[in-house]
């Protein structure tokens, strides 16, 4: 890992972006602690670290105010990252299908998602290996929204993260719920009742799949970027219950 940018932002928080085997990434630390703090990992949507950041350092900045650090990588075929011709075939039939208001099938679907999950999710336990050696974070570590077929994968395979909280709101493609029955994490799931891009039955299936004793459904009113702001605060909540 090598740190690449440092600031601090107005709220004392520490912001540094940093390279990891090419791989973009930020890693935001609180102002101050007398001690190694949790880590948060943030997922987030393909569509580059550029264009969400924004979202990503205000969910950051809530994240150190509760004594959290956070951190995010860039996505594969994201931002300034190359692209590979499937995943752009993927885009390109999913924007056809949804211009024309046709179902996007599930060949769609697991052509879009399935390839980036088996890239992503090796590439955040990497970033994981890299953090959790720093002298200021020392675990454990929570992984919060993005995709969340990502999620589901993390949260099988990387022991490290005790806790997560999934936003459903992207496609999911079945195979994934053979992976959610294996999730036995404690997990906090936001669904959006009216979100328009969002299968609502296929994200409450998913939320039965899940393995997990502990898992709590989330659900309000309006489209997928009608997220109340006390949404937010219930997932602060739920993280500083399981990282703490």
């Amino acid at each position: 890992m090598r740190f690449t940018t440092e600031q601090r932002l107005n709220d004392g928080v520490l912001e540094r972006e940093f390279t990891l085997d090419e791989i973009p990434g930020i890693l935001w630390t609180p102002a101050s602690a007398s001690a190694p703090v949790p880590l948060i990992l943030l997922g987030h949507p393909p569509l580059g670290l550029h264009k969400m950041y924004p979202r990503l350092a205000a969910r950051a900045r809530h994240c150190a105010a509760d004594g959290f650090a956070a951190a995010t990588i860039e996505l594969p075929g994201s931002g300034d990252r190359p692209r590979w011709a499937a995943a752009e075939q993927a885009h390109t039939d999913l924007r056809r299908a949804l211009k024309a208001g046709a179902p996007v099938s599930d060949e769609i679907i697991d052509a879009l998602i399935l390839p980036l999950v088996d890239k992503a999710v090796p590439e955040s336990q990497a970033a994981l290996d890299a953090l959790l050696t720093l002298p200021q974070i020392g675990g454990p570590v929570g992984y919060s929204g993005g995709v969340i077929s990502i999620g589901i994968r993390l949260a099988v395979v990387e022991p490290r993260i005790v806790a997560a909280g999934f936003f459903a709101g992207s496609f999911v493609p079945r195979a994934m719920f053979e992976e959610a029955r294996q999730v036995t994490i404690p997990l906090h799931v936001l669904l959006q009742w009216d979100d328009e891009g969002n299968d609502r039955q296929l994200a409450l299936d998913l939320f039965d799949a899940f393995g997990s004793k502990e898992k709590t459904l989330h659900a309000n009113m309006g489209g997928h970027t009608g997220v109340p702001q006390f949404a937010g605060q219930d997932a602060a909540g739920f993280f500083a219950r399981h990282l703490r």
